[in-house]
C-alpha cells in the first residue's frame, strides 16, 4: 500500500492500466551482437533452434520470442551471437550514444549486460571500463564479455578508499550509471519483487543514487556525458533524482531526448527524458537522462 501513492503521482488516471500491463507476462527479448553476426543471422540461427524470433520495434539490434523459451543452451547463445536483454535496456545503452573513438565507463557494471552492449556499439574499439562494487558481479561479466568476443572492455572492482576514480577524473567521454533502484519497472518480469519492496528501500536507494552520481560524475570530461538510468517508475529515483543532482552540480545540463536520440525509430518518449513502460513501449519500465559536462 505504502508505494500506491507513489505510483499514483508518475501515472495520474493512468495507473490502473499501467498496473494491468505490469501483471502481463513479460516476453524474452534478445539482443543480436553485431560483434558476431547480423539480426538476420541471428534470426535464422534461432530457428534452426526452432525458436522464432521477430525484430523488436525500437531497438534495431532486438530480436523478441513470446512466452517462456530456453536459449540459453542453444548454438545462437553459446557463441555469443545473442544475449538476453530486455529491449529497453537496450534503449538506455543507445542513449550513451558511445563510439569506437571514445573512452567510457559503465559505472554500476554489474554482470555487464550493458557493457556488452556498450562494446558492441564502440565495434571492439576505444577503451571501456566495466565497474562495480561485486567481485562475483564482475567475474560473471568477464565470462560473457568473452563468450560475446569483446576484447576492449577491461575490469575495475570498486572498494573502500579506493583511488581510482579520483586519478581519471574529468578523463572519460561517457559514463553510464545504471543505478541500483526499487526495480519497479520489472515487476511482470520479477512478480514476487513487489511483496519482496519495503519503504525503507526507497527511503535507503535515494541517498545512495545520489552518492554514486556525485563520484561518477567526476570521471566526465567538459564535453562528455553522464547517463543516469534506472529501471524504477517512481519519480523520486528519476526526475527528481536528477533535478537534484543538476542543483548539487551546476556545471551539468541536461541534453534533451530528441538531442541525444540516434537510433532509426522515432523518438519513443516526449520530454526530455526516457521514460519506457510496459504499457506503451512493451518494455520493461526504464528511466534514462542524459547530462552533459559544461564546466
Amino acid at each position: 500500500d505504502w508505494v500506491l501513492p507513489h505510483l499514483l503521482a508518475r501515472f495520474g488516471d493512468r495507473l490502473r492500466p499501467e498496473m494491468d500491463a505490469a501483471l502481463e507476462p513479460a516476453p524474452l527479448d534478445l539482443r543480436v551482437n553485431l560483434l558476431r553476426g547480423t539480426r538476420e543471422d541471428a534470426q535464422a540461427a534461432l530457428l534452426a533452434e526452432g525458436l522464432e524470433a521477430n525484430p523488436t520495434p525500437l531497438s534495431p539490434w532486438g530480436l523478441r520470442i513470446e512466452g517462456r523459451r530456453a536459449v540459453t543452451s542453444g548454438a545462437a547463445f553459446q557463441t555469443g551471437l545473442v544475449e538476453i536483454q530486455d529491449e529497453g535496456s537496450q534503449l538506455v545503452a543507445a542513449l550513451v550514444g558511445a563510439t569506437p573513438d571514445m573512452r567510457v565507463v559503465d559505472w554500476c557494471a554489474g554482470a555487464g549486460g550493458k557493457t556488452l552492449a556498450l562494446a558492441m556499439l564502440m565495434q571492439n574499439r576505444g577503451q571501456l571500463v566495466a565497474c562495480d562494487v561485486s567481485a562475483p558481479r564482475l567475474e560473471g561479466a568477464t565470462r560473457r564479455l568473452r563468450r560475446a568476443g569483446v576484447s576492449n572492455t577491461e575490469r575495475h572492482l570498486v572498494g573502500p578508499g579506493d583511488k581510482w576514480a579520483k586519478r581519471r577524473a574529468g578523463s572519460f567521454d561517457r559514463v553510464l550509471v545504471d543505478a541500483p533502484c526499487t526495480g519497479t519497472g520489472t515487476w511482470r518480469r520479477n512478480p514476487d519483487a513487489r511483496l519482496r519492496l519495503r519503504e525503507l528501500d526507497l527511503d535507503e536507494l535515494r541517498p545512495k543514487q545520489a552518492g554514486i552520481l556525485d563520484d561518477a560524475a567526476r570521471l566526465v570530461r567538459v564535453g562528455g556525458r553522464l547517463v543516469y538510468a534506472t529501471c524504477s517508475l517512481l519519480l523520486e529515483e528519476n526526475e527528481a533524482q536528477v533535478d537534484a543532482f543538476l542543483a548539487r552540480q551546476p556545471g551539468f545540463q541536461v541534453v534533451p531526448l530528441d538531442q541525444a536520440w540516434t537510433l532509426p525509430a522515432a523518438v519513443p518518449c516526449a520530454g526530455p527524458y526516457l521514460s519506457l513502460t510496459p504499457l506503451r513501449h512493451g518494455t520493461d519500465g526504464f528511466f534514462g537522462a542524459v547530462l552533459e559536462r559544461t564546466a
